[in-house]
This record gives C-alpha cells, sequence and structure tokens, in this order.
C-alpha cells in the first residue's frame, strides 16, 4: 500500500474509474449480443432497432476512451456486415 497522501489518492481514483470502464464495457458487449441473439432468430425489425442501439454504445465507449476509435469503427463494421446479410 502506498504512504504518500498523493499516491492514496491516485489508488482511489484508478479504482473509479476502473468501476466506470468495466460498466460501460459491460453496457456496449450486452448490447452487442442482443442484437447478434436477434440476428439468429432471424427478427430483423428488432435487430435493427438494436444495431442503432449498439452502435450507440460502442460509440459511447469510444468517447470515454474504454476502447479506441479503429476498434469501435471495426466493431460497428462488422455489425452492419451481420445486418446486411440478413437483411437480403
Amino acid at each position: 500500500m502506498p504512504n504518500i497522501k498523493s499516491a492514496i489518492k491516485r489508488v482511489s481514483v484508478i479504482e473509479k474509474k476502473t468501476l466506470r470502464n468495466n460498466m460501460i464495457k459491460s453496457e456496449y458487449k450486452t448490447a452487442i449480443k442482443r442484437f447478434e441473439e436477434a440476428l439468429e432468430n432471424k427478427n430483423t425489425e428488432e435487430a435493427t432497432k438494436l444495431f442503432s442501439v449498439a452502435t450507440k454504445k460502442i460509440d459511447q465507449a469510444c468517447t470515454k476512451g474504454v476502447i479506441v476509435k479503429n476498434t469501435a469503427a471495426r466493431k460497428k463494421s462488422n455489425l452492419a456486415k451481420k445486418l446486411n446479410s440478413i437483411s437480403k
């Protein structure tokens, strides 16, 4: 454990940020899972709604710095490809 006051504060701040990051990461992963479940059930209408929710959550994670911009773009692109494949 740190003895210096600033180091003690850094530990507590890092713990708070870690919890926030894990919460945001969990939200976008859950949104992606729900979207993929709708795709498996061949429910196109629900999948399109969940696609917009998932992309929003991915963008939020990118804005908060949880994931990198290119990672967010790749994930959204993959989701769009899956949606387009079922729409045909």
